[in-house]
């Protein structure tokens, strides 16, 4: 006799199709234990769904259907693409590739046929890498992620709405103040993530807190504005505010700069800090525990981006935007727009990231 308590057939398929959907790739075994069925019976459905020409088997599980897969036809009886769209990200390393995955996989079902650039968080790398693609005629439209602080970033900006083809920025959006009325964006809610942030260390006690951001990112002063608001509402004081690289000194002065803000934090006391990216709030919360810091009493961390924050001892607390989700709308809002046209009413989507709680927050603050 079944377990009633497992998926049928057709319900196991529809979670298989949304574990693609939103990592690209599934493995069996992880979908055999999560749906507690056996991976014989995984592969079935993997088989079935790519008999219907909707994934592609690989070794050991399936990926979305790839272009190159020609052993059946597509569910669009292999039509070409309705549009060609390029993509530029500024890096395809860090929290960018799950943008991109959610981006392919919402490209397939759009039969949007995406052109991937990557490029670096140097505006003229950007500009040369969007042009490129817009001088080569073939795109009906472009993804984006540009730098869009200071007086080159808002030209930037000026120059994307300008362009005769329409622009959707990912997690990157234009300040009112420049009146731009045609560049469309998906983008994290990040202003809420730093207030959510500063909210969940003032529900567990933490009066005296600290804000440390990546100086080289366009999120920082979105996590910064969320956080002080917070700050404010809530009464706790907030004595530190760094914008470091610490990521990527030189060993002896990301020491030095180590020291001097963990100095801070006692002579301050600080009891909690938020730390932007995750590569930082390993570093750090690494050296507090080197310098004989009990983690969390002595100071309680949590990041922002949870790329690796999962990984660290003990496991921090991160806030956790919803990157494939973010890649995916933005295809979704291009297709649409390239579809219905100019009449279509401008879409601007803000999307609120997740808060992961773990160890590194946990309990109360110390009370010396």
């Amino acid at each position: 006799m079944s377990d009633p308590s497992r998926p049928f057939g057709l319900s196991r398929r529809e979670h298989i199709m949304d574990e693609l959907r939103r990592a690209g790739s599934v493995r069996v075994s992880d979908l055999a234990r999560a749906l507690g069925v056996a991976e014989l019976t995984i592969r079935r459905d993997i088989g079935r769904l790519a008999d219907e020409g909707l994934v592609t088997r690989v070794h050991g599980g399936a990926t979305l259907r790839s272009a190159l897969d020609t052993t059946v036809p597509t569910r669009a009886s292999s039509s070409a693409a309705r549009f060609r769209v390029g993509m530029v990200v500024p890096s395809l390393n860090y929290y960018w590739p799950q943008v991109v995955v959610g981006a392919r996989a919402a490209a397939t079902e759009q039969r949007v046929q995406l052109a991937l650039r990557g490029a670096s968080y140097a505006i003229d790398d950007q500009r040369r890498q969007i042009s490129s693609l817009i001088d080569s005629g073939g795109v009906h439209g472009l993804i984006v992620a540009p730098e869009n602080l200071g007086p080159d970033g808002h030209a930037m900006l000026e120059w994307l709405d300008a362009l005769p083809i329409p622009v959707v920025l990912v997690e990157r959006q234009a300040p009112a103040s420049l009146g731009l009325t045609r560049l469309e964006w998906v983008t994290t809610d990040h202003v809420f993530g730093g207030e959510l942030a500063l909210r969940h260390l003032a529900a567990r006690g933490h009066r005296r807190v600290g804000l440390v951001t990546s100086a080289q990112s366009p999120t920082s002063s979105q996590l910064r504005r969320g956080w002080l608001r917070a700050t404010a509402e809530l009464g706790v004081d907030s004595p530190i505010d760094v914008s470091a690289s610490l990521d990527q000194l030189a060993s002896t002065a990301r020491g030095d700069a180590l020291d001097t803000l963990l100095d801070d934090v006692r002579s301050m006391e600080c009891t909690a800090l938020m730390v932007h990216s995750d590569p930082q709030a390993v570093l750090l919360q690494q050296f507090a525990s080197d310098r004989g810091w009990n983690l969390p009493e002595d100071l309680a961390i949590i990041a922002y981006d949870d790329e690796i924050a999962e990984g660290a001892d003990p496991p921090l607390t991160a806030l956790r935007p919803a990157k494939e989700h973010v890649g995916r709308r933005a295809v979704e809002t291009m297709a649409t727009r390239l579809a219905e046209g100019p009449r279509r009413p401008v879409e601007r989507v803000q999307i609120v990231p997740q808060l992961r709680e773990r160890a590194s927050t946990q309990g109360a603050p110390r009370d010396d």
